[in-house]
């Protein structure tokens, strides 16, 4: 009896391994275990417009041909085989749409699994910032304000303030496009400069402002201080002239007008006939003094009938006397000189 149903088991068994075999085929995902989905990642997590990147899809299931294919947004790009080792993809980031998500299938024979999504961050790297300096310069001390802005790059933006390449502040972070800003107080009037960095998720791209030399002040010096004084002198210059203008120009004005009054009133009256004395008399009376001799009489002028009218000019004499008692004031080379009076 157990000879007759033997084959019968051995019929039963042979069933049954070709059930388990279609079910295999028809349920793939039970070829693997729930443990060894593979793994998809990359060394580079942030990247830029035109940067080269590369994905590295592997498995636990170390079986000796293995099928990788990766997708991107559900969209397959490439499919390449592995004898259990990992597989990179090589990939170009050209805009924003390059950053993902991507997924990594395995298959082995008819059996597949599918890794987790993975993105890249987009990142545009930060420009050249722009740093701005503000002092307020007092007898002892400067009041330094430092701002400093990167007009271009994902936020956030961290920045970090240096003087003669210390840093001076801590690193500043900002969300929004706005100046990062840092207050300072010195008290020496030496040269001094700063400069600022600015630098994003962007790794290994930092960028620098161009170095602000501040003048040295001389210790007791003001030299910011020059343009205010500037200032103040021109303006005090201004109003000295403007004084000098309205207090001089009236008085030149008036003192012009009573010349051209004057001149006005003067050419109006009419030449009067001047009537001259007669000195004569006057030199006759003198006659008896020694050396002396009576002028001319000419007569030159008119009167306004027409008839001639005589007029007597005198000649004055001068006369030198040298008294004896000053003789020997004379010798010294000094001579003493009389005027006479001379009458019209």
């Amino acid at each position: 009896m157990w000879k007759k149903s033997f084959p019968a088991f051995l019929f039963a068994l042979l069933t049954l391994k070709t059930a388990l075999d279609c079910e295999a085929t028809t349920k793939p995902s039970i070829c693997f275990s729930e443990s060894t989905h593979p793994s998809l990642d990359s060394e580079t997590k942030v990247v830029t417009k035109g940067q080269n990147v590369s994905l590295t899809c592997s498995s636990q299931n170390k079986l000796p041909q293995i099928n990788y294919s990766l997708f991107r947004h559900g969209k397959h790009l490439r499919t390449q085989t592995g004898n259990g080792e990992p597989v990179i993809f090589n990939l170009s980031i050209s805009d924003v749409h390059d950053v993902g998500p991507y997924k990594c299938k395995i298959t082995v024979s008819s059996c597949l699994k599918y890794s987790h999504e993975f993105n890249f961050t987009f990142v545009e790297p930060v420009t050249t910032p722009v740093l701005n300096v503000h002092v307020i310069q007092t007898k002892r001390d400067r009041y330094i304000t430092l701002r400093c802005i990167s007009l271009s790059g994902s936020l956030p933006i961290n920045y970090t303030f240096f003087e003669k390449d210390v840093a001076v502040s801590p690193v500043i972070s900002k969300d929004v496009r706005e100046p990062a800003e840092f207050n300072l107080t010195r008290n020496t009037g030496e040269e001094e400069e700063y400069k600022c960095k600015a630098r994003n998720r962007m790794p290994d791209h930092v960028k620098y402002s161009p170095p602000f030399l501040m003048p040295s002040t001389g210790g007791d010096g003001c030299v910011f201080c020059l343009h205010i004084l500037l200032a103040g002198s021109l303006l005090v210059l201004t109003v000295i002239i403007l004084i000098l203008a309205c207090w001089v120009l009236p008085k030149y004005k008036a003192r012009k007008a009573m010349r051209d009054k004057v001149r006005r009133d003067h050419g109006n009256i009419p030449m009067e006939v001047g009537i001259y004395a007669n000195v004569c008399k006057n030199q006759a009376d003198k006659e008896s003094e020694p050396d002396w001799e009576p002028g001319h009489c000419v007569s030159t002028d008119q009167t306004e009938t027409g008839q001639p009218e005589e007029i007597h000019y005198a000649a004055p004499i001068f006369l030198e006397v040298v008294t004896p008692g000053d003789r020997e004031a004379c010798d010294d080379g000094k001579t003493e000189y009389v005027y006479s009076e001379l009458n019209l």
